[in-house]
């Protein structure tokens, strides 16, 4: 008898140990904060790994000036930017510039982090509804977008001079319950 229940105790704690490892492969510790001058060559590591058409250094170092109207983010891992995330604000829209994470840190809820916490930030700024383009061809972006309430509103013909692929454009006109409620 006391055997089978020390057994079963170790069942137990082994499975909670297995599903504990399963999460952790999936959630690491991140730390989110604002994009700083010495964050760039990093940015621009993911940056060249994520799209076509990188940004340039020039054009964060100019989201950096333009801190009235411009927010960028990144996630930190160890002290090591693995993601990066930013919009422009007008009025009471946010308009999302980018959102990408390190190939090596993908499928670990990073991308969903960034994009809550983007969210939230744009909301305390004033925005009430978000916009962003994103590539037909890039399903799994279309899909993190959805979860925050984004729709396909529109398609712009011929928007990636990289490729000539048009570009959806997805928008979420009610940001509050987006960020209570997740979809998908």
């Amino acid at each position: 008898m006391k055997g089978s229940r020390l057994q079963a105790a170790k069942s137990l704690w082994l499975e909670a140990y297995n599903r504990f490892l399963f999460w952790r492969m999936f959630l690491i510790p991140i730390t989110i904060e604002d994009m700083r001058k010495e964050d760039i060559d990093e940015i621009l590591e993911i940056e060249r790994t994520s799209f076509p058409s990188p940004w340039t250094r020039e054009a964060f170092l100019a989201e950096l000036k333009e801190r009235d109207s411009s927010c960028f983010l990144v996630a930190k891992s160890e002290g090591r930017v693995v993601g990066y995330a930013g919009f422009w604000i007008t009025f009471d829209e946010a308009h999302i510039t980018n959102l990408a994470v390190h190939p090596e840190y993908r499928k670990k809820k990073i991308g969903e982090r960034l994009i809550r916490f983007l969210l939230k930030l744009a909301v305390s700024k004033g925005a009430e509804r978000a916009t962003l383009e994103v590539r037909p061809s890039n399903s799994p972006a279309q899909n993190l977008y959805k979860k925050f309430g984004f729709e396909v509103g529109g398609i712009q013909k011929g928007y990636y001079s990289d490729t000539g692929e048009d570009a959806l454009i997805m928008r979420n006109n009610n940001l509050t319950p987006s960020l209570t409620e997740e979809r998908g």
